[in-house]
């Protein structure tokens, strides 16, 4: 998949343009730290606050109109006009840069937040259009590592630069460059037809504001998207506060900075890939609590391995940082709490991708772009009043953190009936035990599928619910006679799709009618069948039951989950 051309080019194109944003924008933010400034019109801090909000900001004005053009156009083609305007503003830049002309390069700063903002939506639409559901995992664990170590490299490339004898120069040529192969690249992406025939309407605030309402109407989409915008605001958070962490906590100087992010920007990239390993090429919604634990406990750790402040007068370097044994274990610590995000993001932009509509699944991630900007504004907003007002210490606020997200992994588990259900057919599929799928016609890829079976136990139920790559629901009455506790109970409880209702009231059971659009799939028993057929005339019916194989060999008990056509069963 990697080395194809449906993934390469984009891959590459996305990668050049993460690398480039944070380069320009952070030796933007160098020049004025560094530099004499004296022409500035404002303060320097008021400087490099404004260009942080002024790169975000488009991210809340144009996300939503960013999310209807890419459902509506060619997708490889908006890529290429978004890569041109890309290097057309770097054009300009080469010349503002040499000149000192700051508040220009703070305006060009804007026009690349706009950009990144329309980039955004047809960034992760695309790859349910160009993957097997097989490989979407793969494919979104090779978009976030790329992405975090771009973040990473702009970071130390801008510092490196600026640095340098020849800052300017190098800085105009660097970015240029890098924008010119991400044009050059983008040229290489095969044309990817729209699905929406919605004409796109440009709005700020009605378009927001239809979009994240849109949003809401897939509860799981929704919140899945509030679970993406936690984990950014927890992620900027400690992407924020790293220097004063490395120079007031830990005594030491910025190399050391370089490596507090190289740790956690190399650990998401790590945990994506033990998310694809763990996923077994298919969508598992049950991974993600995992690397929120990650993120709770090893950030609850880390606040008990700071070491006690040295007496040197002189703080760490690199290499006196890295020497000392003291530090090893907040260092893994911090690569733990990067593994963990990638671990618990992956898995939730898998889920918005196979769980959006055709021709809607870029208005999805536009929303979530909203949020995610919204929740990394109220990061800093709280960062600020627990450090100034409250006058907590950092380290204080990265234990706030890792509670909060014990809180919140409660939260989920509480409030979303699929994460929990998730969490237990995955137990029971990829731990508990050896499952097979035996399906000849591949009938658990299609959609809109009425499942008959009978006799279910709930390691059965549990085992049908991971099988299918669309949404499972269960017709109610299934679960009546089974001896489950009160918590999945109610999570099943949930989801169950009452038939009877379905008939009477055109597709409004016990679930919303979201739910149910999402080419879902049905599970009824045998009674329940010409109810269920009669209701949803389109849904194609196949027989499905679970058979336990014992091997000599094989002392652990092997299930095979049988598919097959209703009329062969």
């Amino acid at each position: 998949m990697i080395f194809s051309r449906r993934f390469l080019p984009y891959f590459v194109t996305q990668c050049l343009g993460a690398l480039n944003d944070n380069v320009f924008k952070n030796v933007l933010l160098l020049l004025v730290a560094y530099s004499q400034v004296d022409e500035l019109p404002i303060d320097v801090n008021l400087f490099v606050n404004l260009a942080a909000g002024l790169f975000i900001l488009p991210f809340l004005l144009f996300s939503a109109h960013a999310g209807q053009v890419a459902d509506y156009v060619d997708k490889a083609l908006l890529i290429r006009r978004l890569k041109l305007l890309e290097l057309g503003i770097m054009s300009v830049a080469i010349f503002a840069i040499v000149s000192h002309s700051y508040l220009i390069m703070l305006l060009l700063l804007f026009l690349m937040g706009v950009q990144s903002a329309y980039f955004g939506p047809v960034k992760y639409s695309l790859l349910p259009r160009v993957l097997d559901n097989s490989e979407l995992v793969s494919g979104n664990a090779w978009v976030e590592m790329g992405t975090f170590l771009a973040i990473l490299a702009g970071t130390i490339s801008a510092g490196l630069i600026v640095a340098s004898n020849n800052a300017a120069s190098l800085a105009a040529a660097s970015v240029f460059i890098l924008a010119l192969i991400g044009a050059f690249a983008s040229w290489f992406i095969p044309s990817i037809p729209a699905h929406s025939t919605q004409k796109p309407h440009f709005s700020i605030v009605a378009a927001t504001l239809a979009s994240i309402k849109k949003a809401r109407r897939t509860p799981g989409i929704w919140i899945a998207i509030l679970a993406i915008s936690w984990f950014w605001f927890v992620g900027a958070t400690y992407l924020t506060q790293f220097p004063n962490f490395a120079r007031v906590t830990l005594h030491a100087d910025p190399t050391v900075v370089s490596l507090l992010l190289l740790l956690f920007s190399v650990g998401i990239a790590v945990g994506s890939f033990v998310c694809e390993r763990l996923s077994c090429r298919q969508v598992e919604l049950g991974i993600m609590p995992l690397g929120l634990a990650l993120l709770a406990g090893f950030g609850i750790d880390l606040y008990f391995s700071i070491p006690a402040k040295p007496e040197l007068a002189a703080l760490y370097n690199l290499q006196g940082f890295i020497g000392a044994a003291s530090h090893y274990r907040l260092m893994l610590d911090l690569f733990m709490i990067g593994v963990g995000g990638g671990l618990f993001i992956v898995p939730l932009y898998t889920y918005i991708q196979a769980r959006a509509k055709d021709g809607e699944c870029a208005q999805a991630i536009a929303s979530n772009n909203i949020i995610n900007a919204l929740f990394m504004v109220t990061s800093a907003i709280f960062a600020m009043l627990i450090l100034n007002v409250f006058q907590w210490q950092i380290e204080q606020l990265f234990l706030l953190l890792a509670a909060a997200n014990v809180l919140v992994l409660f939260g989920l588990l509480l409030g979303w009936p699929e994460l929990l259900l998730s969490i237990s057919s995955y137990y029971h599929r990829r731990v508990k035990y050896k499952v097979s799928l035996d399906d000849p016609s591949a009938l658990h890829k299609q959609a809109e599928l009425l499942v008959v079976s009978d006799n279910l136990s709930w390691r059965d139920m549990m085992l049908l619910y991971g099988s299918f790559t669309h949404p499972v629901h269960f017709a109610d009455g299934m679960a009546q006679s089974l001896s489950i506790n009160r918590l999945y109970r109610r999570a099943l409880s949930r989801t169950l799709l009452g038939i009877s209702n379905l008939i009477n009231d055109n597709r409004t059971a016990n679930i919303a009618i979201a739910e149910l659009d999402v080419d879902s799939v049905i599970c009824v028993s045998a009674t329940q069948l010409k109810q269920a057929q009669a209701a949803l005339k389109d849904y194609t019916c196949v027989a499905a039951k679970v058979i336990e194989v014992t091997a000599k060999d094989d002392a652990a008990k092997r299930l095979v989950v049988e598919i097959r056509p209703l009329t062969a069963a």
